[in-house]
């Protein structure tokens, strides 16, 4: 499952690693978007797979952030 960006902006934080265990709901990014800052939720359980961006990247809307497994 991916975890898509539903705001454009920077990514501020990467609250996650490779290899990692999240929960359903949990928050797994910080972007920042006209100077507020967007928490990214994880809409499901699972083990993190790939992550495709990085502090200071810019994401557009339906970006992949992150894979789940």
């Amino acid at each position: 499952m991916d975890v898509v960006a539903y705001v454009p902006g920077k990514v501020l934080q990467v609250k996650v690693a490779v290899g990692g265990t999240i929960k359903e709901e949990q928050e797994v990014m910080v972007i920042e978007s006209m100077k507020m800052e967007t928490k990214i939720y994880a809409e499901s359980a699972g083990r993190v797979s790939e992550i495709k961006v990085a502090p200071g990247c810019m994401v557009k809307i339906g970006d992949v952030l992150l894979v789940l497994e």
